[in-house]
C-alpha cells in the first residue's frame, strides 16, 4: 500500500508541478490574456505559499517540491499580467493574494495547522473559482490552456487517491474540488468549440507519425 502511494504522490509531484507550465507559456508566447482571471493566478500564489508551509507544519514532505514549483510559475505568470496586460491586472492580482488568499489565516489562528489544513484544501476549489467564473463569462478563451486544466483534473484525481490512503482530511478535500473545478473549465472549453481533448488526438497522430518513419526510410 505505502509503494502505491509513494508512486501516486511522486506520479502527483511532476503532473503537478507542470500544470501551471502551459498557462505561463500560453502568456509569455502570445501575451493574450484571454478567458485567464488575474484573481486565478493572484489566489494561486497565495495558497502555494500556504500548501508549503502546511507540508513544512504537518509534516507532509510530498506537498514540497509541487508547492514550490507551482508558487514560482504563478509568480512568473503575475509577472506576465503586469507587464503585459497592465495595471489594470494589479486589482484581481491583490484580490487573490490579498483577499481570497488569506481566509486561512484566522483558522491557524484559532485551530492551529489542523484547522488550518483543512481550510487550505477546501480553498482549493477557492483557489479555482476564479478561473471557472471567467472562462463561464465569455466565449472569447483563446488566452487558456487545455493541457493546464486537463493537467489539472488528473492531478487532483491522484491527491484525492492518495489523501484517502493517508485519512489526510485536506488533501481529499482539495482532491475533489479540483477534479470539480477543472470538470467544469474543460466541459466549456468544449462547449465553446475549444476542443481540450484535441491535445490526445494531436499526440496520438504525433505517435503514429513517429512510428511509421523507420519505414520511409
Amino acid at each position: 500500500m505505502n509503494l502505491m502511494l509513494n508512486a501516486l504522490v511522486i506520479f502527483a509531484t511532476v503532473l503537478g508541478s507542470g500544470m501551471a507550465l502551459p498557462q505561463a507559456r500560453r502568456l509569455a508566447t502570445t501575451r493574450r490574456a484571454d478567458g485567464v482571471s488575474p484573481t486565478w493566478v493572484g489566489v494561486s500564489l497565495a495558497l502555494n505559499a500556504w500548501w508549503i508551509a502546511y507540508g513544512l507544519a504537518a509534516p507532509v514532505w510530498a506537498l514540497l517540491p509541487v508547492s514550490i514549483i507551482s508558487f514560482s510559475l504563478y509568480a512568473f505568470m503575475a509577472y506576465l499580467f503586469v507587464t503585459s496586460i497592465g495595471r489594470s491586472s494589479l486589482r484581481g492580482l491583490t484580490l487573490g493574494v490579498l483577499g481570497l488568499g488569506m481566509v486561512p489565516l484566522p483558522f491557524l489562528i484559532v485551530g492551529g495547522w489542523e484547522l488550518a489544513g483543512l481550510v487550505v484544501g477546501l480553498c482549493y476549489g477557492l483557489q479555482l473559482l476564479p478561473a471557472v467564473v471567467a472562462v463561464l463569462r465569455t466565449r472569447e478563451l483563446g488566452g487558456v490552456s487545455s493541457a493546464t486544466w486537463l493537467i489539472a483534473w488528473i492531478e487532483s484525481s491522484i491527491w484525492l487517491v492518495y489523501g484517502y490512503g493517508r485519512n489526510d482530511v485536506a488533501l481529499m478535500s482539495a482532491g475533489v474540488l479540483g477534479v470539480a473545478m477543472a470538470s467544469l473549465i474543460l466541459v466549456r472549453l468544449a462547449s465553446t468549440g475549444h476542443q481540450p481533448m484535441a491535445l490526445f488526438a494531436r499526440g496520438a497522430v504525433a505517435a503514429r507519425w513517429r512510428k511509421a518513419q523507420p519505414s520511409l526510410s
